[in-house]
């Protein structure tokens, strides 16, 4: 009996809602940071509750440069949009602008590996680039291993591009929601020793 190849993994309807990040930069007047970080704190405990927040990220400034970078994550545009606009959020902007403006806002941009090396609700520089390659090494290594035990032997009589396309299809949805976020708090005094107590 003929053994028909495995169905190739679901990929996510083309209509699916994506997650959405918004950078937002502030620049800090001297001697405010700290009055600015617990106002971040602030605004990260109400996030928290916010339907559609999947966690912010705050990026503390390098060497004399008093910018900090937040690094807003939703389940889709629409959640984005509504925080935004929250008028509970508008009055903590107007608290903020009394110790730093901002300086630049990106565009929301679907979700991506910028945030994968994240530090949610804590302000904190980000890792060095080798770090971030060796711990994309640690988590995509089981990925791999999963995908030739799992998926290879059922996909030999694919063509090549079906073949290749089984890795990202699977790996880039494992890495960004399940593995990446969760070696980032395991490793977290490895990646940000700033924050160790």
């Amino acid at each position: 009996m003929t053994r028909r190849p495995a169905s190739p993994p679901p990929t996510p309807a083309a209509d699916e809602p994506q997650g959405v990040t918004l950078v937002i930069s502030w620049a800090v007047q001297r001697g405010r940071e700290e009055e600015f970080e617990e106002l971040t704190h602030e605004i990260a405990d109400r996030a928290r509750e916010f339907c559609g927040h999947d966690g912010v990220t705050w990026l503390r400034p390098h060497g004399s440069q008093g910018v900090y970078h937040s690094v807003l994550r939703f389940t889709d545009e629409d959640r984005l949009m509504e925080w935004v606009q929250l008028p509970e959020r508008q009055d903590w902007l107007r608290r903020v602008h009394e110790v730093a403006h901002e300086v630049s806002t990106s565009p929301p941009q679907t979700t991506g590996t910028e945030t994968w090396f994240s530090l949610p609700e804590q302000p904190v520089k980000a890792p060095p680039k080798w770090k971030a390659t060796l711990m994309t090494m640690l988590g995509a290594y089981p990925v791999s291993l999963l995908i030739n035990w799992l998926l290879s032997p059922h996909l030999g009589s694919w063509p090549l591009p079906l073949r290749a396309l089984a890795f990202p299809v699977v790996a880039a949805p494992l890495l960004t929601f399940l593995i990446m976020p969760r070696l980032s708090r395991l490793f977290r005094n490895w990646l940000y020793p700033d924050t160790r107590r």
